[in-house]
């Protein structure tokens, strides 16, 4: 009697046949057993971890969120008003936003207060500074988020940033599209390409402002802006 053959033609030997899905199912089980002991600590930690978050939240987070906001009632006055380093740095009464950031970290209070002092220190004409609380602040509201791309764009502007400064600009006017922020800082992009020598960048943006928001300020204005890149084209 012949051997059998063991392998499939050419010489190479059969592939095993895939286990079924009640083999995998059972594999499964024996390892969820063997590790049983493992897994429930694994377990055990996140739902400890979840605890602990819920409960730093609710009774610490929450009661000094409500005191920080308290005492920023002054300081959101006095930036209202427009005493910029007073709001700041507070009276000696009152708090100002930069006490509010270090007395009420990681409270909604302390990140609005990076978004108030990153204005306060743009109007001051401390950019550095401005570029440093706007961007750690993280904001929920869309059109504050906007308004913090466009006041980052200002500060790398006055620095001479251009790049950043367009950068933040096309975020703040994209970042939610309305007819109060957007052609604001999509026209201050605009200009800034203009600056650059980048005229058909500019005259793309100027377009958009006209099409999309014709009844803004920025967009009846823009056939003057449109007409000057133009003729500026023409001419070279």
């Amino acid at each position: 009697m012949s051997e059998q053959k063991s392998s499939t033609a050419g010489g190479a030997p059969a592939a095993p046949p895939a286990p079924s899905l009640e083999e995998r199912l059972s594999d499964f089980e024996s390892w969820v057993n063997a590790n049983r002991k493992i897994l429930t600590y694994i377990v055990g930690g996140i739902v400890g971890l979840v605890v602990l978050y819920v409960a730093f939240s609710r009774f610490y987070l929450a009661p000094r969120n409500d005191e920080a906001n308290n005492q920023m009632f002054m300081a959101q006055q006095w930036f209202g008003q427009d005493s910029l380093r007073r709001a700041l740095y507070g009276d000696g009464n009152y708090p100002g936003f930069l006490q509010i950031i270090s007395d009420y970290r990681w409270t909604d209070a302390a990140n609005l207060a990076h978004y108030y002092a990153g204005i306060c220190y743009l109007r001051l004409d401390s950019f550095e500074f401005a570029i440093e609380h706007l961007k750690k602040f993280k904001g929920r509201d869309k059109i504050v988020t906007a308004m913090a791309y466009g006041a980052l764009g200002d500060a790398y502007s006055e620095l001479g940033q251009f790049e950043q400064a367009i950068s933040f600009y096309k975020k703040a006017a994209y970042h939610k599209e309305n007819d109060v922020v957007t052609p604001v800082y999509l026209k201050r992009a605009g200009l800034l390409l203009e600056r650059l020598n980048r005229h058909e960048e500019a005259l793309l943006i100027y377009q958009e402002i006209k099409n999309k928001f014709p009844n803004t300020t920025e967009g009846r204005e823009m056939d003057k802006y449109i007409g000057r890149l133009e003729n500026a084209e023409h001419n070279s």
